[in-house]
């Protein structure tokens, strides 16, 4: 992980496919044997993409969790996938591109944001298996304990966890299990039911 401090303001500049892996395999599954829940849900266990040219938040955290699956999905009899939980109070995203691989080469697309009205979130929380971008943190902190995270949300006590006042990410393509929302306002929706194996957003 390449991380730069500008004195003064603060701001760290990461590629983000390597803050995933700042969560070390063995907190992770720390945070798996103690329960942590990203939602209140069980999920399908059936990973799906996101990509934006552009996500700005404010109210960034993030640390290890576990989404629930239904037992015994993929092989997994305890039903628990191990993941990175990413919480945003409020964010903007432009040009958001969602998919999901439903049965051989038909999945399902979702895009929004195309225009000049971007697509807003408020209390965003995803849980994710991959992350890849280029972002700048605004007073970021990493290495705090989850449960004192700053934000709407926290983790379990004594996990590693890293919070920030502002993230930017560009070129976002993102692999989860999961996304939350107290309110998801996505301006030009078109969604569709790809058939020929093209419905991926990267």
């Amino acid at each position: 992980m390449k991380l730069k401090s500008l004195t003064g303001s603060r701001v760290g500049r990461v590629a983000l496919a390597a803050v995933p892996v700042g969560v070390a395999a063995s907190l992770l599954l720390g945070g798996v044997a103690q329960g942590a829940v990203p939602v209140s849900f069980a999920v399908s266990g059936k990973a799906f993409k996101i990509s934006a040219d552009e996500l700005s938040g404010t109210g960034f955290s993030q640390y290890a969790g576990v989404a629930l699956t239904t037992a015994g999905q993929k092989g997994d009899p305890k039903g628990q996938a191990p993941v990175a939980i990413s919480n945003i109070t409020d964010a903007t995203l432009k040009n958001l591109c969602q998919s999901v691989d439903v049965l051989g080469p038909i999945g399902l697309r979702i895009e929004a944001g195309k225009g000049e009205t971007p697509v807003t979130a408020h209390d965003l929380q995803i849980a994710m298996s991959d992350l890849k971008g280029d972002a700048t943190f605004t007073n970021i902190r990493i290495g705090v304990d989850a449960s004192t995270v700053k934000g709407l949300h926290t983790g379990t006590a004594g996990e590693f966890a890293q919070d920030a006042e502002a993230v930017k990410i560009t070129g976002l393509q993102q692999t989860s299990y999961s996304t939350t929302a107290g309110t998801f306002n996505l301006a030009g929706l078109h969604l569709a039911v790809v058939a020929d194996g093209t419905a991926s957003c990267f």
